[in-house]
């Protein structure tokens, strides 16, 4: 295989596992809202949660979006040579 190839999967491995690692991430948090009612009697069943969701905040992923960034930044170069 030639040099140039490595380097391309290499990229491209590191985006997949950046979104792998993020999505991972939201998924073992558990659910995203828990079912609540909304009038008195509970009968109004809504799947929305009650506050905003911290789980998709860029802060919790910095990881993998340091490994997509890497994996563009990998695959950029090896198209600019």
């Amino acid at each position: 295989m030639h040099s140039g190839m490595v380097l391309i999967w290499i990229g491209a491995l590191l985006i997949v596992a950046g979104i792998v690692l993020a999505a991972g991430q939201v998924l073992w948090k558990g659910r995203l809202s828990d079912p609540h009612g909304t009038g008195s009697t509970g009968n109004n069943v809504t799947l929305e949660p009650r506050e905003r969701a911290r789980a998709l905040h860029p802060r919790h992923h910095w990881p993998s979006i340091i490994l997509v960034a890497l994996g563009i930044v990998v695959l950029l170069a090896e198209t600019a040579v």
